[in-house]
């Protein structure tokens, strides 16, 4: 029986989280079961740092606040923890054991993963050496494996939205092409959404290796239309044919999870654009506006949707899985098929492209649909 559980936090902050909190809150003090909140993710499990959610003021009114009333920690892997010595030096130690300790010594019968892939990972880890883990897929990158959906994209892509709109204001007023950088990692998710919702020219994604001698036919076409301007909408992780993504860091931490931090991809693109064209050229990078705020309102359902639904399997005994959306339903999958190719216990594989995230394939609706509206895609 389910009488007391936890919830976690770990990697990058999105709308959406504290509405997950409160559904999985809500629906556990339905059924008379405690929960509480670990303080910064695996580092308050670690620390053994917690406090009671159910019963405290800091849980009110949770529906439209950002990022996350207990924190989180992007050092995602409790098999190969990153740790900072006084004097310096850095180390990674695996602090699986210590976890679970701590997890069993609490009495918390079920403990939920709000996280992306490398969390997810963390939490099949934990599982497999006997914690009873429930993932919630979070990211604004909707790059997770498994499901149709995360909470967080939604609001992301009407961020991104909302900047081209203003975008194409200046780029009509003044005859420049706009670029906006948005972020997705490995995957195009928003840059391909908000390019559609927001009326951009084209959108460059990592899926489709571009050529930028495409995007400068497709600016030269709309001059020649009389149309003086065009907005673009270009991934961080956007590459062009036979080249690399724009990084400025690469491996960095293998404790964290996160082996690529990517930047310049809409620099890159605006000088071309203005050496190619003539036309000048700016580069806006969204960044972190995409993360934080309140979150929009189907994001707010969903969220709830997801909670509710991670705690229900709970309740169910069903353990070691993630909670997703499939066809427009709630269910579950096996953490195992999250985790995909890499079985090997403590493994490090969050953030590269061989990690087993979700893509753009070419047969989506939504390339489909850019296509067919004359979105020039690069290629």
């Amino acid at each position: 029986m389910i009488k007391k559980v936890a919830i976690l936090v770990n990697g990058g902050d999105c709308s959406g989280l504290n509405p997950v909190i409160r559904g999985i809150m809500k629906t556990a003090k339905e059924k008379n079961i405690e929960c509480y909140g670990f303080i910064d993710g695996f580092r308050g499990l670690i620390k053994n740092d917690y406090i009671r959610l159910d019963t405290n003021p800091i849980a009110n009114g949770l529906l439209p606040k950002g990022g996350s009333i207990i924190g989180s920690s992007t050092n995602t892997i409790v098999f190969n923890y990153k740790i900072k010595n006084p004097d310096g030096t850095t180390e990674y130690k695996d602090l699986s054991d210590l976890c679970v300790e701590n997890i069993k010594n609490d009495g918390f019968d079920c403990v939920f993963a709000l996280g992306g892939d490398s969390t997810q990972k963390s939490a099949r880890d934990l599982f497999v050496k006997g914690i009873n883990m429930i993932g919630v897929p979070k990211t604004i990158d909707n790059d997770v494996a498994c499901t149709d959906i995360t909470f967080g994209y939604n609001t992301a892509v009407q961020v991104a939205t909302d900047a081209l709109d203003r975008l194409h204001t200046t780029a009509e007023t003044h005859h420049r092409i706009m670029v906006l950088e948005v972020m997705g990692r490995f995957a195009g998710w928003i840059a391909l959404e908000s390019a559609i919702s927001g009326g951009a020219d084209a959108a460059l994604i990592p899926e489709i290796p571009y050529d930028i001698n495409k995007v400068v036919d497709m600016i030269n076409n709309r001059i020649s239309e009389g149309k003086q301007f065009s907005v673009i909408v270009v991934s961080e992780g956007a590459k062009p044919i036979n080249g690399e993504s724009s990084v400025y860091e690469a491996n960095i931490d293998q404790g964290s999870g996160i082996s690529t931090k990517f930047a310049g991809a809409g620099d890159r693109v605006a000088k071309e654009l203005e050496r190619l064209t003539g036309l000048e050229s700016r580069n806006t990078t969204l960044g972190y506006m995409q993360r934080g705020g309140t979150p929009s309102a189907y994001d707010r359902v969903l969220s709830t949707q997801y909670g509710a639904k991670a705690m229900e399997l709970a309740l169910e005994g069903k353990f070691g899985v993630l909670t997703v959306m499939k066809g427009g339903k709630f269910t579950y999958v096996d953490l195992e098929d999250v985790v995909g190719n890499n079985k090997k216990l403590g493994a490090v594989e969050g953030g590269t492209e061989d990690s087993n995230v979700r893509i753009v394939t070419m047969d989506h609706p939504l390339v489909q649909t850019a296509r067919d509206i004359g979105i020039c895609l690069g290629d």
